[in-house]
């Protein structure tokens, strides 16, 4: 049976991920920070992952597929933030990720190896205001991965899924149908939101294709294809 690991899998984008696997038949382990039936698992604490990986091995040995998709979403103007949210933010989107991936690419590295998949974002590579710390730790987590990959060649192959915006609980409260959403809604090329199966169908696909590695992978529904700068100033992008 191919194994796997979903890392933040016990909601959102993670929680799809896991549906499908299990539906296409895969032995999956969920870490969470509160999950049942799975491992609990803060990611930005080291000490957390070593004992997660630990329990994993036990439960299934080497996963053969490892998806992390934890994370926490995050807004501020640079000028206002606080020093210590930068570690936060980075902590948990950046070196959490790193930390996980670490943890598990090992025992992959001394089995039969296998597929890492981490969730980055458009954010990586495109200037929001008030969303700077958050855009680093994603560019930061993509650079990540193109150094894992060249380092775990051929054994492990380590790829990112670079979503848009997505409908899940990091969005909150914020009315999906008017404000700021629907303009995003109206700025995507496909004229809605993500959803969390919109990324786990990305996430699966990424993990079934042997020929790519070190590559962030956009599923954003179009939303990041042209600049917000329209000489025809056409109000519905």
């Amino acid at each position: 049976m191919t194994t796997s690991v979903v890392i933040g899998g016990a909601s959102g984008i993670g929680a799809a991920v896991v549906d499908r696997q299990r539906a296409d038949g895969l032995g999956v382990v969920v870490w969470d920070l509160d999950v049942e039936d799975g491992v609990s698992c803060d990611i930005s604490d080291a000490s957390q992952v070593d004992a997660a990986a630990a329990e994993t091995l036990d439960r299934i040995g080497a996963p053969d597929l490892v998806t992390v998709t934890a994370g926490i979403g995050h807004g501020g103007m640079l000028l206002d933030l606080p020093a210590e949210e930068f570690d936060r933010v980075l902590g948990i989107n950046a070196k959490g990720v790193w930390l996980a991936m670490r943890a598990l690419a090992r025992p992959m590295l001394a089995g039969d190896g296998g597929s890492i998949v981490v969730t980055s974002s458009v954010s990586a590579r495109l200037a929001d205001r008030t969303m700077g710390l958050y855009c680093a730790s994603k560019a930061a987590l993509d650079m990540l991965v193109r150094v894992a990959a060249l380092e775990w060649a051929p054994t492990v192959r380590v790829n990112a899924i670079a979503p848009g915006v997505t409908d899940t609980r990091m969005l909150g409260p914020a009315p999906r149908d008017s404000g700021w959403l629907a303009g995003v809604a109206g700025r995507t090329a496909q004229q809605r939101l993500g959803t969390p199966d919109d990324i786990a169908e990305a996430i699966v696909a990424l993990h079934a294709m042997p020929w790519v590695t070190g590559q962030t992978v956009v599923a954003d529904g179009g939303l990041s294809l042209h600049s917000p700068i329209d000489p025809l100033g056409r109000p519905d992008r």
